[in-house]
């Protein structure tokens, strides 16, 4: 999109949604959907890599408002279908989040996975907890319980991506396909 449009749309006060992001966040949130009938049973949860590949290709592609929406979308529609809990919702979300903006802050490949891995394994592991204990009933829970399995989910997707991004990022289509989305 020229910048005379996009400067008219800002100064009308117009909210500009972009429906090439918003057909692509869908696509990978069905895809993350559909991935999680793959998932690993891992502590008690259900570990699906296929989301934390799609969570860091939506950061890099998309950026973190997108990459929060579908995951968002995607743990709801897996939790309603029944292949998932509502441990999804702090997993995802926050590995998503957390990649998206160091991809933006930093505008390197490493970051989004590094992102990834820490926002899902750590942060989204600890806010798994109250989640368990007061909304899922699960008394045995501890603050700490979900991270080593979060971790192994997220590590498993998070390589699946570094394989993905280098080999688009060797063929040049990395910078081709943001633009393409502008």
């Amino acid at each position: 999109m020229n910048n005379v449009k996009k400067e008219t749309l800002e100064m009308k006060g117009t909210t500009y949604i972009n429906t090439k992001k918003l057909a692509l966040a869908a696509f990978f949130a069905a895809v993350a959907v559909v991935g999680s009938t793959f998932s690993i049973p891992v502590f008690g949860a259900k570990c699906s890599p296929v989301q934390h590949l799609v969570n860091v290709l939506c950061a890099i592609f998309l950026g973190p408002g997108y990459a929060v929406g579908a995951a968002f979308v995607a743990s709801l529609i897996r939790n309603l279908m029944g292949l998932g809990s509502f441990l999804a919702f702090p997993g995802s979300m926050c590995g998503a989040f957390l990649s998206g903006i160091l991809f933006k802050t930093f505008k390197k490949m490493p970051a989004a996975y590094v992102g990834e891995v820490f926002g899902t394994g750590v942060i989204g592991g600890v806010l798994s907890y109250p989640v368990a204990a007061f909304i899922m009933g699960n008394s045995s829970a501890g603050v700490f319980t979900f991270v080593i399995p979060f971790l192994i989910s997220t590590i498993g997707g998070t390589v699946l991506a570094i394989v993905i991004t280098m080999a688009l990022r060797q063929l040049g289509l990395i910078e081709r396909i943001r633009d393409m989305l502008v």
